[in-house]
């Protein structure tokens, strides 16, 4: 990956929310972890997304920050090839508990439920993206009127 103007794996390591975009088009939102330079998505058939890229894996997957308040404007474009995956648990964990704590017993069941469900008849699998291209860009501005 080349040089960026801010810290992409600090950026990805927020529990911000992504967006898919598929052949079709289609374009949904989706929480993700970003480990070892992938992107990580919790699929199964209860989605279309997992059927979505068995047809055509090509997907873009955008994350951005835009605070008004503050001026801060970020944002990380990513596309490639995604693969469907099977899930595992302590990887599906790290995932949940970036989003809703660390505290299981404070999370919706469902979310407990594609976690300890069976994956085999759940369906519960992993969309991995290991993006062809990555481009980050930092469009922040100064508040204030400020030249």
């Amino acid at each position: 990956m080349s040089q960026h103007d801010f810290d992409v794996d600090e950026f990805l390591a927020q529990p911000l929310t992504a967006r898919i975009a598929t052949a079709g088009p289609t374009v949904r939102p989706v929480w993700f972890l970003w480990e070892g330079g992938a992107f990580w998505i919790l699929t199964g058939p209860w989605a279309r997304l997992s059927g979505l890229v068995a047809r055509d894996p090509a997907v873009a997957v955008v994350v951005d920050v835009c605070e008004p308040a503050t001026g801060l404007v970020r944002q990380v474009v990513a596309r490639g090839r995604a693969e469907l995956v099977p899930f595992d648990v302590a990887r599906g964990r790290r995932k949940l508990a970036r989003y809703l704590g660390e505290d299981e017993a404070r999370w919706d069941a469902r979310f407990v439920h594609y976690l300890y469900d069976d994956p085999g008849e759940r369906g519960t699998v992993w969309l991995r993206l290991a993006p062809s291209s990555l481009r980050a860009m930092d469009l922040s501005y100064s508040v204030g009127g400020g030249r």
